[in-house]
Parts: C-alpha cells; sequence; structure tokens
C-alpha cells in the first residue's frame, strides 16, 4: 500500500512540474518574446494590424471580429475554428481531437490556438463577418431553480437582434474579484425570436465557473452588459416531419425558443418534449410548457424526474429521461430529434434514438461540456 501511495505521489510531483514549466514557458513568451506588429490578411480583402504574442482569437475579438467560443478560448470546445491559408505553423496536439481530416486539409484550425508569430492570411465565413456587439442593461434575473436563472437582457433604445431560434450569443463577463480579464461564455438564446429588443438566456451555476459565477454573485437588475452574436446552426429545420425533443436542466433554453417559433406561427407539427431532472424542485417552466400545449394541439411536453421524493405524490415519469424516451417513441423512422444537454446526456439519447429507428442525419444537438 505504501508503495502505491508512493508512486502516486510521484506521479503529482512530475504532473506538477510540468504544469509548472509549461505556465513559464507561456509565461516567458508573453514577457521576453516580442513579436512586433503582425499583419492579418483576412478573405483577401481586408487587413489587420496586431500586435504579435497573442492568439489569433483574442487578436479578432480585438478588432471586434467575433469568433464562437463557447470555452472561452481554452481549447476545450472546438468551436472557434477559422481556415488559415499561411503562416499559422504546424497543428497542435491540443487541436487534433476537434478537426476532421477534410477540415485539416483545408488548412482549419482553432484560432484560439494560433500564436501569432508573423503575418497571417485567413478566411472568415460571411456569416461570422455579420456578427455584432451588443450593450444590453440587465431588465432582469429570475430564479428558476435553486442553481438556474432566467436572465433578460435589454437592448439599446432602436437596436435589434434577430436571430433563428437554437442559436447562442457570447456574454462578455467582466473583471470582478480576482478575475482580471474579460472573459466570454457561451448561452443559447431561451427567448421568443418575435422580441428582438431583448434576449434571454437560462444560466446555470457552475461551481468555480467564472461567468456563472458573475452572474449570480454580481450581475444585478439594471447593470450594463455586453453580448456578441448570433452563432450557431443548431435550428428546427422547415419539414413536416415529427419532432422530437430532449433536454435537461438549462437545455431548456433553445428548445423554448423553438417552441415560442411554433406558436408565432400556428405550427400543426407533431412534437413531443422530454425534459429530464433529477428531482422534482429541479422542474421549472411547467406552466409556460402547458400553455404551449394549449396552443399547439399536435405538441405534448413530458416531464421526467430521475428520482422522486419519498411520499411526493408524483405521478408523471419517472427514471432516467432516455428511459422515458423509450416508453414512449417505441418508433423513431421517420422523425427528427433535437437534443440540448450535458455530453453524457446527449450520448446516452443519441444511442436510444439509433435503436429506435431515427436516422444518424435527423438528429441535431447541442452539447454543453
Amino acid at each position: 500500500m505504501t508503495g502505491i501511495l508512493q508512486i502516486i505521489a510521484d506521479v503529482l510531483v512530475v504532473s506538477g512540474i510540468a504544469a509548472g514549466l509549461a505556465l513559464l514557458l507561456v509565461l516567458a513568451e508573453r514577457v521576453l518574446v516580442r513579436y512586433g506588429e503582425c499583419r492579418i490578411r483576412m478573405n483577401a480583402e481586408r487587413e489587420l494590424a496586431v500586435q504579435g504574442g497573442r492568439s489569433l482569437l483574442e487578436a479578432l475579438v480585438n478588432e471586434k471580429l467575433f469568433i464562437p467560443s463557447a470555452c472561452g478560448g481554452r481549447g476545450t470546445c472546438g468551436y472557434c475554428k477559422v481556415r488559415v491559408l499561411d503562416g499559422a505553423g504546424p497543428l497542435l496536439p491540443t487541436e487534433e481531437p476537434y478537426l476532421t481530416a477534410d477540415e485539416r486539409a483545408a488548412g482549419v484550425r482553432l484560432s484560439c490556438q494560433v500564436r501569432i508569430r508573423n503575418d497571417l492570411r485567413i478566411e472568415l465565413p460571411p456569416e461570422l463577418l455579420a456578427v455584432r456587439e451588443y450593450a444590453c442593461v440587465c431588465g432582469g434575473i429570475a430564479d428558476l431553480t435553486h442553481d438556474i436563472k432566467q436572465v433578460r437582457l435589454e437592448l439599446s433604445a432602436g437596436e435589434t437582434l434577430p436571430f433563428t431560434p437554437g442559436q447562442y450569443v457570447q456574454l462578455l463577463t467582466p473583471p470582478y474579484n480576482g478575475v482580471r480579464e474579460e472573459v466570454y461564455r457561451a448561452y443559447s438564446v431561451a427567448s421568443d425570436p418575435a422580441d428582438t429588443a431583448a434576449v434571454e438566456l437560462i444560466i446555470r451555476l457552475v461551481p468555480g465557473g467564472i461567468c456563472t459565477t458573475y452572474v449570480f454573485e454580481h450581475l444585478k437588475q439594471g447593470d450594463t452588459v455586453r453580448i456578441n452574436g448570433p452563432y450557431g446552426e443548431f435550428r428546427l429545420s422547415d419539414t413536416d416531419a415529427p419532432v422530437v425533443f430532449i433536454a435537461g436542466g438549462s437545455g431548456m433554453a433553445p428548445i423554448k425558443s423553438m417552441l415560442h417559433a411554433m406558436r408565432n406561427s400556428g405550427s400543426a407539427r407533431q412534437a413531443t418534449y422530454f425534459f429530464g431532472v433529477n428531482k422534482e424542485e429541479d422542474l421549472f417552466l411547467v406552466e409556460l410548457m402547458r400553455e404551449f400545449e394549449a396552443h399547439l394541439p399536435a405538441f405534448r411536453f413530458v416531464p421526467v424526474v430521475a428520482q422522486p421524493g419519498a411520499g411526493s405524490g408524483w405521478s408523471g415519469e419517472t427514471g432516467l429521461v432516455t428511459e422515458a424516451v423509450r416508453r414512449h417513441l417505441r418508433d423513431g423512422r421517420g422523425c427528427e430529434a433535437y437534443l440540448c444537454g450535458s455530453p453524457g446526456m446527449i450520448d446516452a439519447a443519441v444511442a436510444v434514438l439509433r435503436e429506435l429507428g431515427t436516422p444518424a442525419d435527423k438528429i441535431y444537438y447541442d452539447k454543453f461540456a
């Protein structure tokens, strides 16, 4: 037993030394190495002069060119993809898991991992060039559960933010307490797309999370915040195929927005929404879902409580949300599925849907890493 403990201790020491050396290398590059001014040639029509040594993502954001980055530039989400035609250097191991063979061949890189050391040539898709930054006022914060809040951000007078239900925005967290730098985090838009003068977000508290801690402990009604967007290709298709929505927790956000859009258009499309939570107290916006049922005759809301409290009287679906899907759906052929939640829930839902016959190319999802 002593030998095992010694091995664990040695591994921890080596890991700590390696992490410390990596940090020292990053700091040394920032402090000691001066790359001077570098130029970024973008889409063969615009040139930016930027200071070398920073990441491509950071440099573009400073120029008000917003690239999606759900992880805030830590290289863990794989969203900040940019085609680099020249000057980026070799592909890094931190990028490889997020790039397909075709993307690598086309020069696609994670912009947060590309360090600007010389002139670059890049290509951005037109939709990203249309992304804007907005100054908003926090119009209200509602407690949906003990760890989920709904935040309403109102745009400046006369401004609008058109979006497609399923898309997301990035919320800028300003410096606070020990947080010294501004940080972006991505959140799906939860609001009615007809309400373009404001954006509603459903945010779940992540222990130690920079942005969620700011929202839960520091953001107040009347505060000014900045967002940019919209981003994303997650959206409801324009077909008549029956819809299966599956979500858990704050994954409610894009599904809620899609349901607003269906109600606005008077949709007669068959749709079932399976919403999974751990306890009954984790359920929220149930009354709104019942309103959607009243306005959409082919829509059904199925809340699923994994572990109802003893003697609670809960008479609805229990167990895992995927188990409820299997009990109700039976045959997924011809359906389209829209999923939003944790990676584990998404993977389990995809497996069940595939078992039930739903084609892989008809399963759409947003994973929250």
